[in-house]
């Protein structure tokens, strides 16, 4: 049995998840902490000047973060630790133009489902806001941007009740655009007609949460997410719950392990990437498929000296450490699993493997997770498909379409992945950061 102690050296990543409500949060805080542990902020359009044994990080979009510790010596001989993770979730994003005028003067909003969620765990919850806007600054070419979270619940998506559908508990498809529009309220022609003059509700709320004229915001990109905070559960407070869990647990632990082991010096380089766009196939400039962790280590290795010899040494070097939550076993599900192969919440981190290469699992990226798992003292799990079903693939096989890394898929058991709201185990995650943390002071 668990014990009940260790639910209290969760809550720093519960509070970091009420925190991190998109993307844009997610790596503002990140760099908050980073800042704390005196890293340095580098610049993509700067010249870079590196020096051993420091720390550092760069942010690309305001939505992924690469930090680093550069090694005692060369990448060439010692090449790069590597744990990646992502910054987003599904979620559904507001469309411009938002507001939909209804009867009685209810005003609901035309929404957008970002990557793939399950709706119908939206319905009849408190939800907030937050992401970033673009406002008018001097140069037309470098907007000024600003993040926010409204931190208030300030919409809904109500459901229809039982009565006008009777068969809503034999299956209930979903239309994204009838179904699933948020109610922001009700208001008067003349509320209507005002806010209809700024640009719209949305762009009045916002503005009047920044304390800015509506009229300064030029363009949003803005998240809906589920207001109630982050908790734990079950009889002895072995299990949490929140939003955003896939895959923002994986982030904050290998932030944590990293922070843990600047204390240590190592000869090889620890990189931690938090990525961008996992969900929707990270094929964007801050995604997985992008060339930007290639650059970033390119120019860590060019800081010592080294060409691109040098650079293909470092990557031959290096191993990854692609963390990316699991499926666990679910006790009202059991069919659905592969019979020897379902991991159990409690039971550890859970090695990810697929035979189509949906992962980039190995034998040796498998062998050297069980390693470092051994080296700290914890049991892991694996993860393989039902043979009759398809799984989902993740930043690993995507990340050596752009490096040949070794490397290994894992991540913790959680349950209702996708979910408003998911459950993870509390053992699980402590058991990560520790392996985490070992693999960082190789």
């Amino acid at each position: 049995m668990i014990k009940m102690e260790n639910s209290e050296k969760v809550l720093p990543l519960l509070q970091w998840l009420n925190e991190s409500t998109c993307n844009f949060l997610a790596v503002k805080t990140i760099k908050k902490e980073l800042d704390t542990h005196g890293f340095k902020e580098l610049h993509q359009s700067d010249a870079w000047e590196i020096l051993p044994n420091e720390k550092y990080y760069m942010i690309k979009n305001d939505s992924a973060i690469f930090a680093f510790i550069s090694g005692t010596e060369t990448p060439a001989l010692h090449g790069f630790h590597i744990i990646s993770a992502h910054s987003d979730s599904p979620c559904f994003k507001i469309k411009p133009n938002a507001e939909i005028y209804g009867d009685g003067g209810v005003v609901s909003l035309n929404v957008e489902k970002y990557g793939g969620g399950i709706l119908y765990t939206w319905f009849d919850r408190p939800l907030s806001m937050s992401g970033r806007v673009m406002l008018e600054s001097d140069n037309p070419l470098s907007p000024q941007c600003v993040v926010f979270d409204l931190k208030r619940p300030v919409v809904t998506i109500p459901h229809l009740a039982i009565h006008f559908n009777r068969a809503v508990n034999d299956g209930n498809p979903l239309s994204v655009q009838d179904d699933l529009k948020p109610v922001i309220g009700y208001f008067s022609k003349e509320e209507i007609a005002e806010a209809k003059s700024h640009g719209g509700f949305v762009k009045v709320m916002v503005a009047k949460h920044l304390g800015i004229s509506p009229e300064k915001i030029i363009d949003y990109e803005i998240c809906l997410y589920p207001f109630e905070s982050a908790q734990l559960c079950g009889m002895n407070s072995e299990y949490f719950q929140s939003g955003r869990i896939d895959d923002l647990s994986m982030v904050f632990a290998g932030l944590e392990a990293l922070v843990k082991s600047t204390d240590h010096d190592t000869k090889a380089t620890r990189f931690l990437a938090v990525f961008d766009n996992e969900e929707t196939g990270s094929g964007t400039k801050q995604g997985a498929a992008s060339p930007v962790m290639a650059n970033i280590l390119e120019r860590i290795v060019a800081a010592y000296g080294g060409g691109k010899e040098n650079y293909f040494r470092s990557i031959a070097s290096s191993f990854m450490i692609s963390a990316d939550d699991a499926h666990a076993w679910h006790p009202n599900y059991s069919k659905k699993y592969d019979p020897t192969n379902h991991p159990v919440i409690g039971g550890g981190p859970v090695i990810k493997i697929n035979a189509n290469c949906k992962y980039m699992t190995d034998a040796l990226g498998a062998a050297v997770f069980r390693n470092l798992c051994s080296l700290s003292d914890i049991k892991c799990q694996t993860f393989v498909n039902h043979s009759d079903v398809a799984g989902g693939s993740t930043l690993g096989n995507i990340l050596t379409s752009q490096l040949d890394l070794a490397g290994v898929d894992m991540g913790a058991p959680i349950w209702a992945m996708h979910s408003a709201r998911e459950t993870a185990g509390v053992a699980d995650h402590l058991m990560i950061v520790k392996v985490f943390t070992e693999f960082y002071h190789l």
